[in-house]
């Protein structure tokens, strides 16, 4: 695959950050997505997250499985490490590199496809053990590399671009994330900056397994009348968070309302999708209310966007284990192979 790399030199006066970064230097290459796509929207949010944060780019790992998705980590922070894993697999390897070494930023971008199908499992396992990271699914309910077969988050009962009608329930991943013990756990729109940035800061700072379902329409494959996750129906569903993206040579479809209101967000192609942000007197402390709101709002057919649950004193896979502090590649050889009498001791502990 040919990729078109930016070009490297800055004006001088871009603004920088505190630790002497310009937004410039948070980007990757040009991406080859098609025009309008909502996934590309929330690359510009993650750049502008990182760069907010004072986040030295070379400090974050960046981990993606297969798919429209899982491409975009090769359109952001270009200077951070970087692995593409096969798919649905993005879990378990980032979980190893953490454990390896926990000083590193962990980021693991996915799609509903890669983490709701094939890695289902995975994703089960990195947030019930509490892994510190942040993993962003890109949630648009098809499968847009194949074509747009409906991926396993397609609501019931919506039509693809081909007027087949989806007979399967979905997999709501910000509800499963709050039953299997993520510590953080948010939901936006792709077209909505101003509520994807804060989360995403949050979701970065927090210590603990940080889960954000992102809608993103596709607008190739899933921006039509009949689709729960056109930018359409998210607008008039402003209070649940679906699959959102754009649509090819369309212009990026945005919305701004204020919080504890519902917005009817219109598709390209006439349909709706109805948005709703959380009220800030929300309680994001209580993980079964949050689960039974998100469920009830889903009945009536709106789509929840905001922070949805929020442990403020998690403990993540390190805590857990009790494991050494600092990273494994910087430990040495004496506290690696501590001897014989360590080894006797620990043997005589177990016996």
């Amino acid at each position: 695959m040919t990729y078109i790399a930016k070009p490297k030199l800055h004006h001088p006066t871009l603004v920088v950050n505190n630790v002497g970064y310009t937004r410039r230097d948070y980007e990757g290459t040009v991406s080859t997505l098609c025009a309008g796509c909502g996934h590309d929207s929330i690359s510009a949010a993650i750049i502008q997250a990182c760069w907010e944060l004072d986040i030295e780019p070379h400090r974050v790992a960046k981990l993606s499985g297969i798919g429209c998705s899982s491409k975009t980590p090769t359109y952001f922070l270009g200077n951070s490490h970087g692995f593409n894993t096969v798919h649905g697999r993005m879990p378990s390897v980032l979980t190893g590199a953490n454990l390896a070494n926990s000083e590193l930023i962990y980021l693991g971008v996915s799609g509903d496809g890669d983490s709701a199908s094939i890695g289902l499992g995975q994703f089960a396992h990195v947030m019930r053990r509490g892994v510190n990271m942040t993993y962003i699914v890109e949630n648009n309910g098809v499968y847009g590399l194949t074509k747009g077969q409906f991926s396993a988050t397609a609501d019931q009962g919506s039509k693809s671009k081909r007027g087949v009608v989806n007979s399967d329930s979905p997999i709501d991943l910000a509800s499963l994330a709050l039953q299997l013990g993520a510590t953080f756990v948010g939901r936006s729109f792709s077209g909505d900056k101003q509520q994807l940035v804060p989360l995403i800061k949050a979701a970065i700072a927090h210590q603990g397994a940080a889960f954000i379902d992102v809608i993103s329409p596709c607008v190739a494959f899933n921006n039509h009348a009949g689709s729960t996750k056109s930018y359409d129906h998210v607008r008039e569903h402003n209070e649940a968070v679906n699959r959102l993206d754009f649509m090819p040579k369309r212009e990026e479809i945005t919305v701004q309302y204020p919080e504890g209101e519902v917005t009817t967000v219109q598709q390209h192609d006439g349909s709706y999708l109805l948005l709703r942000k959380l009220d800030k007197n929300y309680d994001a402390s209580n993980r079964i209310a949050a689960m039974n709101y998100i469920q009830e709002r889903q009945a009536a057919g709106e789509v929840v966007t905001g922070l949805l649950y929020l442990d403020e004193e998690p403990e993540d896979l390190h805590a857990h284990l009790n494991t050494a502090s600092g990273a494994f590649n910087q430990l040495n050889t004496a506290e690696l192979c501590p001897g014989a009498g360590a080894l006797e001791k620990l043997n005589a502990s177990l016996r």
